[in-house]
């Protein structure tokens, strides 16, 4: 039997997709192991997420660090120490650039809450329900130099006629927590590329 991929969730907020990573791999349906939770916010609520779960949480404050460059360096020597074969990126509110992506380009994945490429970048949900879509959606992509701009793997739909935020974010998030433990598993199987 082939060892178990070791993931490195990136998350800044409440860590949903986060939660559902995890579980799926304690449940077995992810065959993978959430190694690392990477966190750039130490107050934010997915570190405790991750401690309730045993994942080790590396945390830091961005500002601590002189460049970008040198906090996606410390970032990388993070995941090498950890054995990282995938990154998934779950509400991490930060673009990579090519210091991180020379070092994990091609294994670096985001979910992105629209179906892309409508609405890339931040508020994209707000954007969406601004703009009157009736169709809103989920995608999973890899992540490159262009914003939200990755080979989309896997999308979903979710249809929603009406006007109220909190409504349409809990219908979404829904379909996020579904699908992209999901993908990722069908990822590490070699179903989708």
């Amino acid at each position: 039997m082939s060892q178990k991929k070791r993931l490195a969730v990136f998350a800044s907020g409440t860590g949903t997709n986060f939660e559902a990573i995890v579980t799926a791999c304690e449940r077995g349906q992810i065959p993978a192991e959430v190694a690392v939770l990477v966190c750039d916010k130490p107050a934010a609520a997915v570190v405790e997420r991750a401690a309730r779960h045993g994942v080790e949480a590396f945390v830091f404050q961005p500002k601590s660090f002189p460049s970008k460059a040198d906090m996606e360096n410390a970032i990388a020597d993070e995941l090498d120490k950890h054995g990282i074969d995938w990154v998934c990126l779950a509400g991490y509110m930060r673009i990579i650039t090519d210091t991180l992506l020379s070092r994990y380009g091609g294994r670096i994945i985001n979910i992105h809450p629209s179906l892309l490429p409508a609405f890339p970048g931040a508020r994209a949900v707000e954007q969406a329900l601004s703009y009157g879509v009736k169709v809103y959606g989920v995608t999973i992509h890899h992540v490159d130099q262009t914003v939200d701009g990755g080979r989309i793997i896997a999308q979903r739909a979710v249809p929603y006629e009406g006007h109220d935020l909190d409504e349409l974010f809990r219908l979404v998030h829904a379909a996020e927590h579904e699908l992209y433990p999901a993908t990722i598993a069908r990822l590490l199987a070699g179903e989708v590329s």
